[in-house]
């Protein structure tokens, strides 16, 4: 039945459903993959311009950022059918070298970070403008004009169908993210982006690129193939070093130690950080290490050669570095940031593991991290608009203030410590099972006492905010404005679908690389 039908619903209701149905199916029929690719790239680039425009009509100009994030996303999902039943739909832009040219191919990886993506930047606009408005902030039109294009530019390193494509698009996306950075224009910020540009493009520019110019030079090509492309055409020495430059080169991954950008820009409106931390950024950093892992070796070369090991070694010691410093903070966000440092490094450890589980663990970790993260993130500037409280030792009671958004807070620590039934405890455990399936034995370890050390630093948040009285001078439920609370309970009804509704999840992830 149809829901108009199942809860008695107006015959007006059951139009307007329909009406959604049939246009999101005129979209897919009257749409090639071709074009889906290019339109979702374009869609927030071109709209950008649009949101600057209508600048000093805000209601408007937020409208439309929602009407564009809204037809990214559906543009995106038109290709996820195509791509799940096997195909690899792409567009080829330029050539520059021979067999070296800016070209889109969605693969099953790519297609899981777009649709994660494009599908929180609808959240996530929703969410700012709340934020935004309620802490009264300044430069409004500056902020979703840049987020427009820092999402073109993770849009474009999803879809990229090779390495020179993916590196124009992460330095792009650098670039676009460094004005929100340094949104407030404070010392504060200026000295966080100096920080945040600093380790970013010289680790791009000083490693990765070294890293692609030596894998141009080896293999005649810089492709993304299943399999990889290097085999059998370098030592077990160089395979070993080229992949620690692309590791540390990828400073989004905010591995140890380039790792000290991501809680310097925590100096920038919570809606930044949930860019940083979930949407794009960070996102896109993992993102390029499973994909250099999958497509520029393979985990069979990373298997035989035994290359992966140092990176893993280098995987287990930030999570558990970030996860120890993430207890010393008092300050929430800064809890959070050093909880992402560790938590990126468990999709860097499923990739560098090197077999199937650890491919498919790494890669639903992204979506799971995601919506546990962004709605930690919501939550913690939802606190900040309603009670103007940052410190954790603050914020006892408040659970009796704000009961939605810390009933979301709780949900989504869950999700990320990796307990049933949240989305996290699917991941963490496809991890657990390729450490065993290597048999190493240490990563197992690192996984599990890091799960405990995730409830030591995010429980007692939830917990002191719900057995404490409340605050004196307290006047009942302060939550934040609607316009923030329904994305981070959005977010964290996320987490929950995803632990009892894994499977189209897991079917994409278990294609990548085939």
């Amino acid at each position: 039945h149809r829901p108009g039908d199942r809860f008695g619903r107006t015959d007006l209701v059951d139009r307007r459903y329909s009406a959604t149905r049939s246009a999101v199916a005129l979209v897919r029929c009257s749409m090639s993959p071709t074009t889906a690719i290019i339109a979702a790239c374009l869609l927030p680039l071109c709209g950008a311009p649009l949101i600057a425009l209508l600048g000093r009509r805000e209601n408007l100009r937020d409208a439309v950022t929602v009407l564009i994030a809204v037809a990214t996303f559906v543009t995106v999902c038109t290709l996820a059918p195509a791509v799940t039943a096997g195909a690899r739909p792409s567009v080829h832009l330029i050539e520059i070298f021979p067999d070296l040219a800016l070209v889109f191919q969605v693969e099953p990886l790519g297609m899981l970070f777009a649709l994660v993506a494009s599908g929180l930047w609808i959240a996530t606009s929703i969410y700012a403008f709340g934020y935004m408005r309620g802490h009264h902030e300044e430069n409004q039109t500056r902020f979703f004009f840049f987020f427009a294009v820092a999402i073109s530019a993770a849009l474009g390193a999803a879809f990229s169908g090779n390495m020179l494509t993916l590196f124009f698009c992460y330095e792009v996306l650098t670039l676009s993210t460094y004005p929100l950075v340094t949104h407030h224009r404070s010392d504060e910020a200026k000295a966080a982006g100096r920080i945040y540009m600093g380790i970013l493009l010289s680790t791009s520019i000083g490693f990765l690129l070294l890293a692609m110019i030596a894998t141009y030079h080896i293999a005649g090509t810089l492709a993304f193939i299943p399999g990889g492309i290097l085999t059998g055409r370098a030592s077990e020495w160089i395979i070993g070093v080229l992949l620690l430059l692309y590791a540390f080169g990828t400073g989004k991954a905010a591995l140890m130690p380039f790792h000290r950008w991501l809680p310097s820009a925590m100096v920038a409106p919570t809606p930044v950080s949930a860019l940083l931390h979930a949407v794009a950024v960070v996102k896109t950093g993992v993102f390029t290490i499973v994909k250099i892992i999958v497509y520029i070796f393979g985990i069979d070369l990373l298997a035989e050669t035994g290359a992966g090991t140092y990176l893993t070694y280098v995987a287990c010691i930030t999570i558990l570095a970030g996860s120890l410093i993430a207890m010393t903070k008092d300050n929430l966000k800064a809890r959070l940031a050093y909880s992402t440092i560790s938590q990126l490094s468990y999709i860097v450890l499923g990739a560098a593991l090197a077999n199937n589980w650890g491919v498919i663990g790494a890669s639903m970790h992204i979506a799971m991290h995601a919506f546990g993260k962004i709605t930690l993130f919501f939550c913690a500037g939802a606190i900040m608009v309603a009670l103007h409280k940052t410190e954790i030792s603050d914020m006892k009671g408040i659970g009796r203030q704000m009961p939605l958004t810390m009933g979301a807070f709780l949900i989504a620590s869950l999700s990320i410590i990796g307990l049933p039934p949240l989305g996290g405890a699917w991941s963490k455990w496809y991890l657990v099972l390729a450490g065993l399936e290597a048999e190493h034995y240490i990563a197992v370890g690192t996984l599990v006492l890091s799960s405990l050390l995730n409830i030591a630093y995010l429980m007692p948040v939830a917990v002191n905010a719900f057995f404490y009285p409340a605050p004196e001078g307290s006047h009942g439920r302060q939550e934040a404005p609607l316009a923030c609370v329904l994305p981070l309970l959005f977010t964290a009804l996320g987490s929950l679908i995803l632990f009892f509704y894994p499977g189209p999840l897991f079917d994409l992830c278990r294609q990548i690389g085939g």
